[in-house]
């Protein structure tokens, strides 16, 4: 999985966010190197981010999230018909914003450290119904190659438990292929039994062709929750593509 840097505007769009969610308590899970909490708090949101990187390394996240968006451009300069620009415009603009959003997410970690929690799915350091509105992007369903079902199962019921209103997840599609995430279907129909109705509703940001709704749940009323199953815990070692180069480098 790769650190990302997706700015305030993009999860604005992404997430359909309206000017009465910003009145709400937001998680941002998992968080990596967004600037959605700086943000967000700049608008006076009550906004805070979870990720498993928040811990004694959270001081070169910023030069991680550079490094992969030097990759990044790379790629999606010479794979340009790949993708749809309807929101960023061109690569050079995609590059722009992801590194100012790097910018601002180390600058804010950097000043407000107690907005950024570690932690990591399928477990979350937070009481029950501790924020109203709970955002997910570019974990679940995209990475479901390598992530297994019942990590996605665990994963989406301690977002609602954390939530008091809604979870939406960004997008519903594979990263490698631009293909929607097969079980998605199984993994309603089993929330719709635990009480906890979904939609996929129309938002007005694509990039990967097709990648242009998010999924929303209900966590109003949910029915008593499982805990995380057994082997749900996942592990990545190499979560950040280039960490020890940057180790390496200083």
């Amino acid at each position: 999985m790769l650190v990302s840097a997706r700015s305030f505007d993009e999860y604005r769009a992404m997430f359909a966010l309206s000017d009465d969610d910003f009145a709400l308590r937001v998680l941002d899970c998992p968080g990596g190197a967004a600037s959605f909490v700086a943000g967000a708090v700049a608008r006076g949101t009550d906004a805070v981010a979870v990720d498993p990187q928040y811990g004694s390394g959270r001081g070169r996240l910023g030069a991680l999230a550079l490094r992969e968006i030097e990759h990044k451009h790379a790629y999606v300069t010479d794979n340009a018909d790949r993708f749809v620009w309807d929101w960023f415009g061109d690569p050079e603009r995609y590059t722009r914003l992801r590194a100012e959003a790097a910018r601002a997410f180390s600058a804010d970690i950097a000043a407000r450290p107690e907005r950024y929690v570690e932690g990591a799915l399928p477990r979350l350091p937070f009481a029950d119904r501790s924020f109203d509105l709970v955002l997910s992007s570019h974990l679940l369903f995209s990475y479901g190659a390598s992530l297994g079902v019942d990590f996605h199962l665990s994963a989406l019921t301690e977002l609602v438990r954390v939530a008091r209103r809604e979870v939406r997840l960004f997008p519903v599609l594979l990263h490698t292929s631009d293909r929607p995430y097969g079980p998605l279907d199984q993994l309603r129909r089993a929330l719709d039994t635990l009480g906890v109705p979904s939609r996929l509703d129309p938002v007005a940001y694509e990039f990967q062709p097709g990648g242009n709704q998010t999924l929303v749940l209900d966590a109003t009323a949910p029915g008593p929750l499982p805990l995380a199953r057994p082997g749900a815990d996942a592990h990545d070692p190499v979560r950040w593509r280039h960490a020890l180069r940057v180790a390496r480098d200083g």
